[in-house]
């Protein structure tokens, strides 16, 4: 897979890029265990290339919540496909392309009035 260098060009603003996994099967554990590793492995260097900034796990079940930086939404679908669990059809994600919250400029624009 190519590095994070060709994904983000020198003067582009990476876009934070929100995932939330959504598991395709009901499959039991001993389904995605001969995955677990090379899919810890590729996550390990999307986060070494600077792709994936943060990763986690809901507490209230075991998906994953990754935010990511890539150029766009559909970049970032196409470095999702390179997991093992998405290659084996065992889950999919929510890819939420994020923009900077502009709500705090509410607080300090100027009204004008005397």
């Amino acid at each position: 897979m190519e590095g994070r260098a060709s994904r983000i060009r020198k003067g582009e603003n990476p876009m934070k890029i929100l995932v939330l996994e959504k598991p395709l099967s009901r499959a039991s554990a001993k389904v995605f265990e001969p995955f677990l590793r090379e899919e810890a492995a590729r996550v390990w260097s999307l986060c070494q290339e600077g792709v994936i900034r943060e990763i986690y796990f809901r507490a209230d079940r075991r998906e994953a919540v990754i935010i990511m930086e890539t150029t766009d939404a559909d970049t970032a679908r196409k470095i999702l496909s390179t997991l093992p669990l998405v290659r084996e059809n065992l889950v999919t994600f929510d890819v939420i392309p994020l923009m900077p919250y502009s709500g705090f400029e509410r607080l300090f624009a100027w009204s004008g009035a005397s």
